[in-house]
């Protein structure tokens, strides 16, 4: 290949690169303002997760107190927790 296949070819490799990341970028920014939005409801999640009414209703699934097809996600300990502190809230 001579110099100038050479040269087009390593500015198509990095304007890939560029586009990749550029991307990347736009896709990050668009999940961090989303997730911005979302503080209202992370604020929420949050006192719900600490009050006695989560206390209530975690004893209440463990004693089988509630339908057995009721999505309870939120009840989970360590997903709850886990997703908080991910989120740098606990």
């Amino acid at each position: 290949m001579d110099q100038n296949g050479l040269q087009l070819q390593r500015i198509s490799h990095y304007e890939t690169l560029f586009e990749e990341i550029a991307t990347a970028l736009a896709t990050l920014k668009r999940a961090e303002n989303a997730l911005e939005a979302l503080r209202p409801a992370v604020e929420e999640l949050t006192a719900y997760y600490e009050s006695d009414a989560w206390k209530q209703d975690f004893s209440d699934d463990e004693a089988g107190l509630l339908p057995r097809d009721l999505k309870r996600g939120v009840l989970s300990e360590d997903g709850v927790y886990l997703l908080l502190e991910e989120l740098g809230r606990t």
